[in-house]
């Protein structure tokens, strides 16, 4: 098994999830100049600032990802050619940070957040506050979505960085 293409097919794989980042903010950011334009009650006026927020944060995490992604490309060649154990190795405790902090924060903190959200609008009247929790509760669940299949794949990267760790050892 290459290692090096393995590592490289889960990037491109990133490339192509992480501009979905970009198209909902954009999105996001479309359906705010449409409140801005179009609305006429305060309820959808309400809405104009904080899906323009949302857009500029999932567009912000999209150009992120996509640049520190299109990084690695070369990164891991350089990597590999240096030292293959070494970078199998270094592959192995980032994947497996990156799972952790998949856990915690995908699957545990913003599903706590889409429930903090929900109870404010049951319980808060203010059309700027629902506006903001509704806006709040659909950015997170493109964010859920999306790491959701990110998730899958580093986990089966993991999985094939491991398997490679312990034919490195034989």
């Amino acid at each position: 098994m290459d290692i090096l293409k393995t590592a490289t097919d889960w990037v491109k794989s990133e490339l192509f999830s992480t501009p979905f980042f970009i198209l909902f903010g954009v999105l996001f950011i479309l359906a705010s100049i449409g409140f801005w334009q179009l609305g006429k009650t305060d309820m959808a006026r309400a809405y104009i600032i904080p899906t323009l927020v949302a857009g500029a944060l999932l567009m912000t995490i999209g150009f992120g990802l996509f640049f520190t992604n299109k990084s690695r490309i070369t990164k891991f060649e350089t990597a590999y050619n240096s030292d293959a154990s070494a970078f199998v190795a270094s592959e192995l405790v980032r994947a497996e940070s990156t799972l952790k902090e998949y856990r915690t924060i995908v699957f545990k903190a913003i599903p706590f957040i889409i429930i903090a959200c929900a109870l404010v609008i049951v319980f808060i009247d203010k059309p700027v506050w629902r506006a903001s929790m509704i806006t709040t509760i659909a950015m997170m669940v493109v964010i859920l979505l999306i790491d959701g299949t990110a998730h899958a794949r580093i986990e089966a990267y993991n999985q094939q960085l491991m398997s490679i760790e312990k034919e490195l050892k034989n």
